[in-house]
């Protein structure tokens, strides 16, 4: 059996990922090349990405200030660009995949003697190293357009979260209309290389029976980000049982 080469497979057509005759995402990223996009990103995020999600994350940001004191997991922490925007009220643990990420956000963590910041972790969000239902609020900042695995990560975040918990997510969705939506369709295919995929649809991350949609929040600059928040059960949702 022929082995294509790297050039042959990516001339293959984008994978397509649908749902109920619909496609919910176009590309497929593997985890090495989130590790590879982000080790090539972390010199000069800050002053790229970073500053285009600036206004989002501090949107964000805010609203969890004005929540009452709380154990805050940041799933994705990256460079550590929010830590120094949370109140010293909250306990915040982050994680990344990324270890060059993570030297950044550590050093930001030291430099501006943020003592709230109780850990730092080079972790999946796909298999977070937490028990469950271990954390008041838990938040994943872009994302889930990166990981190769959407679902398995929302199911990840809902587990460790207490009963009556938040998980707050802010991300691109994409639309299918007009050029933003064809800017986003030409990008799709290059979705490993980037290290991100530009057509998301937000179907992907409705999958825990658990978690409650309450507010949905289109973000400072000009809404390119939404801010989704759910609340999680008081209660485990028993799921049916099958007839013998």
């Amino acid at each position: 059996m022929r082995t294509l080469d790297r050039t042959e497979a990516n001339r293959r057509p984008p994978v397509l990922h649908r749902e109920g005759g619909k496609i919910v995402g176009i590309g497929h990223i593997h985890e090495s090349d989130v590790k590879v996009a982000y080790r090539r990103w972390a010199p000069v995020y800050d002053h790229t990405f970073g500053m285009v999600a600036a206004q989002g994350r501090r949107h964000v940001v805010e609203v969890i200030n004005q929540m009452p004191r709380a154990r805050l997991l940041e799933v994705g922490v990256g460079t550590g660009l929010s830590l120094p925007d949370y109140s010293p009220k909250h306990e915040i643990v982050g994680v990344d995949l990324s270890p060059e990420m993570l030297e950044k956000a550590r050093e930001r963590v030291v430099e501006e003697g943020l003592d709230n910041v109780t850990g730092l972790h080079e972790m999946d969000a796909g298999e977070l190293d937490f028990p469950d239902n271990s954390f008041d609020i838990v938040v994943a900042m872009f994302v889930m357009t990166v990981v190769p695995d959407p679902e398995k990560v929302m199911r990840e975040l809902s587990r460790v979260a207490k009963p009556g918990g938040q998980v707050i997510l802010v991300n691109h969705f994409s639309q299918e209309e007009g050029l933003r939506g064809w800017v986003e369709r030409r990008m799709a295919p290059f979705a490993d290389k980037i290290g991100w995929r530009s057509v998301f649809d937000v179907d992907r991350v409705m999958v825990c029976d658990n978690l409650s949609l309450t507010e949905r929040l289109a973000l400072r600059p000009m809404g390119l980000f939404t801010m989704l928040r759910f609340n999680k059960a008081l209660q485990s949702v028993e799921q049916p049982v099958a007839a013998e």
